[in-house]
């Protein structure tokens, strides 16, 4: 056995095997738990103006905890903006919170991108942990009274067929 043969064995046996990717469910939406309030909250926008959830209600929501180090977040960002431009006349407001960045890593983030949806600055991860957020991207459909309805976590085409026939009943509801 020449040299490099063994080599090439030696290295062989020590990696571990390598497994295939798991395939991940499609993602659906989970109810929001029955008798669960929807936490309150108030966050500074990244243009350093605070928005509250109650200072939103009338409008029906998405909140999309996210981070730019998560690859399908970056992913699903293009059709979370052109969902909220679609039904702006339906009042829907995407709001995009970021998970514990600093404010630089942020900045970049949307001037490279161009990100055009309202981001907000959950520094201290308070705002996940309240929602029960997990694993990114999480988004929660809150109504026009200020429930949250459902959540759906991981990376979706928010224009597509299934995420349309969930969000319909959430557009078309009215405040109470």
């Amino acid at each position: 056995m020449n040299r490099r043969h063994a080599l090439t064995t030696l290295a062989a046996l020590a990696l571990p095997a390598v497994a295939p990717r798991p395939v991940l469910a499609k993602p659906t939406p989970r109810p929001w738990p029955q008798g669960r309030a929807t936490p309150a909250f108030e966050l500074d926008a990244l243009s350093g103006s605070p928005v509250s959830l109650a200072s939103l209600r009338g409008r029906p929501l998405l909140l999309n905890f996210w981070a730019s180090w998560c690859e399908p977040c970056r992913a699903e960002m293009p059709s979370l903006e052109l969902l909220e431009s679609r039904h702006s006349s339906a009042g829907l407001k995407v709001l995009a919170i970021n998970f514990r960045e600093t404010d630089g890593t942020v900045k970049r983030f949307v001037e490279q991108t161009g990100l055009s949806l309202t981001v907000l600055r959950d520094r201290d991860g308070g705002v996940a942990r309240d929602y029960g957020v997990k694993i990114y991207p999480t988004t929660i459909a809150v109504d026009r009274a200020g429930r949250a309805r459902f959540t759906v976590t991981g990376e979706i085409d928010w224009l597509g067929a299934d995420a349309t026939r969930w969000l319909r009943p959430l557009l078309e509801s009215r405040a109470k």
